[in-house]
């Protein structure tokens, strides 16, 4: 089968759209499926490599990072329109569902739409009113599924959210697969030895882990409080936020107020082929986040043996089980209980980091693969029917 991807993002930005595409090419092409994307570039300039083309683009001020285009006839479209792909997997709902609407139209195929991203959560970025903010985005994401056969979301919550919003395409929960052999790499003890040093961890020092985006939605100044708590303080406890973008300047300012310095770190950015190695820096992987649709970091984490503390959200329902793999929380004092609970006891914290290995095993790119690869297969089959029977229609009324 040859599959379109299209996406406004790839691998210009590090971000969970970005890797749950790469990995869905990974569990496709061992499916033995054709894969192309087609994706807006960083810059104005359109290239192509490999399989992905990347089509001209300048940026869009009302979020960090994202990028815009009026490129809807580039060259890159026909040839993409030539090699007749048999479905179209949409990834993004804004400049890249408008190539995937049209190639849809030109070619009579249908098109399948990944929900990726809860924006309900992300309407600070341009409008203060959170009602208005959400009535925004249950109409504009109506409009956007009106044109799809078929929705993948994430999680249950996801799946959930947009049927509130009165989505009349099918929808099918698939979470998203991940890379477990790049993460599950052997890291000397000598490397992590030198990321402390680099950072100035103390080595006896018990490292709570964040990764990934730092944007208000995150929630990440909430760990921060707790960090600040007499109990934490009177332990060694050092909070490292892996990541970068908008509010790491706000919670800079935090931490400085706050003066836990030496006890909270940035690393800003870090290569994604690095990655594994900095979730073995961490001992408990920790998140305040509720804007999540499935959390692929939280599943990293899982891989690379972390117990997970993340406060409580419907998004983790088949990813964090309590005294398993790590411990949901509620409020401040179940945190802080947790927290410590799992540093204190030894055994405790190798049983949680066997069992996250063991769930990680259920989000492995080949399964991800089987699954999606299945959904195009009864969207394509169901589609020639509804095509099959409008034909059939239309010769009787002739």
């Amino acid at each position: 089968m040859k599959v379109l991807i299209t996406t406004d993002v790839y691998d210009s930005i590090i971000n969970g759209v970005a890797v749950s595409i790469s990995n869905l090419i990974v569990g496709l092409t061992t499916q033995g499926h054709e894969v192309k994307v087609l994706t807006l570039s960083k810059d104005t300039k359109s290239h192509k490599q490999d399989n992905i083309y990347f089509v001209s683009s300048f940026p869009l001020k009302i979020y960090p990072d994202a990028r815009a285009t009026f490129s809807f006839s580039h060259q890159f479209i026909k040839e993409l329109e030539a090699w007749k792909p048999d479905i179209i997997h949409s990834q993004c709902e804004f400049f890249s569902f408008m190539f995937a609407k049209k190639l849809a139209n030109h070619l009579n195929i249908p098109i399948v739409h990944t929900y990726h991203t809860l924006y309900e959560y992300y309407t600070h970025y341009f409008i203060p009113s959170k009602r208005l903010g959400k009535k925004m985005v249950s109409k504009g994401t109506r409009l956007i599924c009106k044109y799809v056969d078929g929705i993948i979301a994430p999680t249950e919550k996801t799946a959930s959210i947009l049927k509130s919003y009165d989505i009349n395409a099918p929808i099918t929960t698939i979470p998203t697969g991940i890379s477990l052999d790049h993460l599950q790499k052997e890291v000397a003890p000598s490397e992590i030895d030198d990321l402390k040093a680099m950072y100035n961890i103390p080595t006896d020092s018990t490292v709570l882990l964040t990764i990934g985006r730092v944007g208000k939605e995150k929630n990440i100044e909430e760990l921060i409080d707790h960090m600040s708590t007499p109990e934490l303080q009177q332990r060694h406890f050092t909070f490292v936020i892996v990541g970068d973008g908008p509010n790491r300047t706000a919670l800079e300012y935090k931490v400085n107020h706050l003066h836990l310095q030496s006890r909270v770190i940035f690393t800003g950015k870090v290569p994604p082929e690095d990655i594994y190695r900095y979730y073995r820096l961490g001992d408990i992987f920790i998140s305040a986040s509720s804007s999540e649709t499935q959390g692929l970091t939280y599943i990293e984490a899982l891989a690379c043996g972390l117990p997970l503390v993340c406060k409580r959200d419907s998004c983790l329902d088949e990813v964090l089980f309590n005294n398993y793999n790590g411990i949901q929380y509620n409020s401040s004092n179940s945190f802080i209980t947790a927290i410590l609970n799992i540093q204190s006891d030894e055994e405790l914290r190798e049983k949680m980091s066997q069992n996250s290995k063991l769930i990680a095993e259920n989000y492995s790119n080949h399964v991800f693969g089987k699954k999606v690869s299945r959904l195009y297969q009864e969207i394509l089959a169901q589609y020639n029917m509804n095509r099959l029977i409008k034909e059939t229609s239309n010769n009787i009324a002739l």
